[in-house]
């Protein structure tokens, strides 16, 4: 397996779906309620999906089981993160730490070796995220950056056992599109239910209408990222893959400035500097 120009252009573009839907989030009111709804509009999105595809084969179904466990603590995760502190501190903090994790694991769980220069891709990507995320203002959000750091673990491990799912299901005779609309039809339900029985119908339903048209656009973009992503692990190494979709945090930074009105600093932008040497050497890796 080898990481293609056609493979870099199509997660760079997933990247850039992941950021606009993790800037809605952050933009409002209600973290953990718009989050609920963003991904319970998804299920339904990817119901007519998955009738259109065909379900996945028996040999996905325990990864898909695996994962949409493994995303409540996700959810719970990034709510909490999103409340306590901003998109561009805590964005940053979740996707760079997670290309280690995986690659670290990725090596042990599917045999995967990369080169010296790929394991520099890696390490520059993250070190970049990071440096778009840490700042002395970090300190001020303890909570904040213990949600964010957490997550980035559970980051790690749903991307290995979704790496593992859908290659499970190619080998079996299905496709990357069939694993992702399944976990979708699957995946809203969980933490929506949670989160509706905690608040009631008296403030969810008011504004889960109110918020329709923008948890729509948030969720199609959700899961055109992700399917991005699973396929590409499908035609090379997770850790690269993993490590290139998180350049979404070059988005992030620049839909928080210009959305959120956060500032766009000079260590922004060497950190922007080092993650595009690091997908460079992905590439060449």
């Amino acid at each position: 397996m080898t990481l293609t120009w056609s493979v870099v252009a199509a997660v760079l573009f997933g990247a850039l779906l992941h950021a606009s839907w993790n800037a809605l989030v952050k933009s409002s009111p209600d973290k953990a309620l718009d989050t609920a709804v963003i991904h319970l509009v998804g299920s339904f999105i990817g119901l007519p999906l998955a009738l259109l595809a065909g379900w996945p084969p028996a040999a996905a179904w325990p990864f898909i089981g695996a994962s949409v466990t493994i995303h409540i603590g996700y959810y719970i995760a990034l709510a909490g993160a999103y409340k306590h502190g901003d998109l561009g501190l805590t964005y940053p903090l979740m996707r760079g730490t997670a290309p280690l994790l995986v690659a670290l694991s990725a090596s042990m769980t599917l045999g995967e070796t990369l080169t010296p220069l790929s394991w520099a891709g890696v390490l520059g990507v993250s070190c970049g995220v990071l440096a778009l995320g840490l700042s002395r203002h970090a300190l001020d959000r303890p909570k904040a950056v213990g949600f964010a750091l957490a997550n980035a673990v559970v980051i790690a491990v749903y991307t290995v056992v979704d790496a593992l799912g859908v290659r499970a299901a190619v080998g079996a005779g299905g496709s990357a599109f069939q694993y992702v609309a399944a976990l979708f039809v699957l995946d809203g339900w969980p933490f929506a239910l949670l989160v509706f029985m905690r608040r009631g119908g008296a403030v969810v339903w008011p504004y889960a209408r109110g918020r329709l048209p923008v948890a729509a656009g948030a969720a199609a973009a959700s899961l055109g990222s992700y399917g991005i992503a699973l396929w590409a692990m499908t035609q090379a190494p997770v850790a690269t893959v993993a490590a290139l979709r998180e350049t979404s945090v070059l988005f992030a930074a620049v839909l928080g400035s210009w959305l959120l009105k956060e500032a766009f600093t000079l260590r922004r932008a060497v950190g922007t500097a080092v993650i595009v040497g690091g997908v460079m050497a992905l590439r060449l890796g």
